[in-house]
């Protein structure tokens, strides 16, 4: 046991300590494993429990026992070093988790401020639209883009300005049909406007004003016809489009369907002459500027010419669409157009009588007059007989019969079913053109 103090003159050596009396201990004089070192006195100093804590300490490193080996070098821990690779790495690694971290949260707030972000999310992910080139050739995409080529906004040049109207190509050699109310008061100017925007002069060829049809003519090569269907194929219930430039506005495509068959319309306006004609009811949108466009079928054929629509406006105010618009058959339409083309005019069937008036009892149309010479007295009618049919389609009033029998072409036999007196009988008429 030790004090912990050891005096000793400047330049002396420790001085081993003893145990009382001066005697060396057992302990130093053989060192510690038969080291003949002796080990220093103040060894046990640290482990001393009577040692003052405040008392000084001397630490020493003994030599090594070679005497020429370097010692192990100390570093600081506290030194400024070279960093290493890890520290290379994290810095930007931690700086791109916090930039990211802060960007999402940032994210979230203007989302759920916008309205974006909630609690409920409605509707799945929106799919990939298709491209065009993708629609299926049936659907209704698909017939628009193969039929908005061939149609055109026609203009004419009047006394009263410029007349608007539609229509559609019917030949590669630049045939266009259009209505005849499009044409009709014009300079002989026209000019026809493509759905790429792109125009070209037309010419009259001519115009049937009782059945609503005329044919210009453009000089453009490389134009695509349109491809006809048969009216007569047609039922109520088969989805249509109405191509044209309805109040200006180009390449307008809408869709409805057949909601009736046979319709018989007369339409005059003051001063003109008046059309008859056995129609295409259709709910599809039909406004002013659709006159003389095509209504065409699923498969994107050509089934009638959009002529007129039904409105619930008084006279002398602008009509728009509620729903029924009405297009003439194209069976009867390319007919007269074909007319047009090869001979400059076209042909009016006519069934050889005059009506009277409807018939007094069961309905019907009584027959004034019968033309001694004409198809309905070759086929036995007579005067004050009551047609109460013609082709299947009923006669209600004269009007029916005028437009069923214009319907079709000259040299056609159609069915009538009449009564005379008290009795109903059938006979065939073949159906002729008239004189003009």
């Amino acid at each position: 046991m030790t004090d912990g103090w050891d005096w000793r003159q400047p330049g002396e050596a420790p001085t081993p300590a003893g145990p009382p009396g001066g005697g060396v201990p057992p302990a130093a004089s053989a060192g510690v494993h038969g080291d003949p070192t002796p080990s220093p006195w103040w060894s046990d100093a640290l482990s001393d429990p009577w040692r003052d804590p405040y008392a000084p300490a001397a630490v020493v490193v003994p030599a090594p026992i070679d005497g020429g080996a370097e010692p192990e070098p100390v570093t600081d821990p506290d030194a400024p070093g070279r960093p290493r690779l890890r520290q290379l790495l994290l810095i930007p690694l931690i700086t791109a988790l916090l930039a990211g971290t802060l960007g999402g949260a940032l994210g979230y707030a203007f989302a759920v401020r916008g309205g974006l972000a909630g609690g409920t999310v409605l509707g799945a992910a929106p799919a990939e639209a298709p491209a065009l080139a993708q629609r299926r050739p049936e659907s209704l995409a698909g017939v628009a883009a193969r039929v908005l080529p061939s149609v055109v906004t026609v203009r004419v040049a009047g006394p009263g300005g410029t007349s608007e109207g539609s229509g559609f190509v019917v030949s590669a050699e630049g045939h266009v049909v259009t209505n005849d109310h499009v044409v009709a008061g014009g300079t002989g100017k026209a000019s026809v406007v493509f759905n790429d925007g792109s125009t070209a002069p037309a010419t009259l060829v001519g115009q049937d004003p009782e059945s609503d049809i005329a044919v210009i003519k453009v000089a453009r090569s490389g134009l695509r016809p349109v491809e006809f269907g048969d009216s007569e194929a047609l039922a109520v219930g088969d989805p249509v489009l109405a191509i044209g430039s309805p109040l200006s506005l180009a390449n307008t495509v809408t869709s409805g369907i057949v909601s009736a068959l046979d319709r018989t319309m007369q339409a005059a306006e003051p001063g003109g002459p008046v059309r008859y004609y056995a129609a295409i009811q259709t709910d599809a949108a039909v406004n002013h500027g659709n006159s003389g466009g095509p209504l065409v079928d699923a498969g994107g054929r050509v089934i009638g010419v959009n002529s007129t629509i039904k409105s619930l406006v008084a006279d002398g105010q602008e009509a728009g669409n509620i729903g029924l618009a009405f297009a003439i058959p194209i069976n009867q339409a390319k007919r007269v157009a074909q007319d047009i083309i090869d001979t400059g005019k076209a042909r009016r069937t006519v069934i050889g009588a005059r009506v009277g008036g409807a018939g007094a009892t069961g309905g019907g149309v009584r027959l004034a007059a019968v033309e001694p010479s004409g198809p309905a007295a070759a086929a036995g009618l007579r005067a004050g007989d009551v047609i109460l049919r013609i082709a299947g389609r009923p006669t209600a009033d004269p009007t029916d019969l005028t437009a069923l029998v214009r319907k079709f072409a000259p040299g056609s036999v159609v069915t009538v079913e009449y009564r005379r007196g008290s009795s109903r009988q059938n006979a065939s008429v073949t159906l002729a053109a008239d004189a003009k």
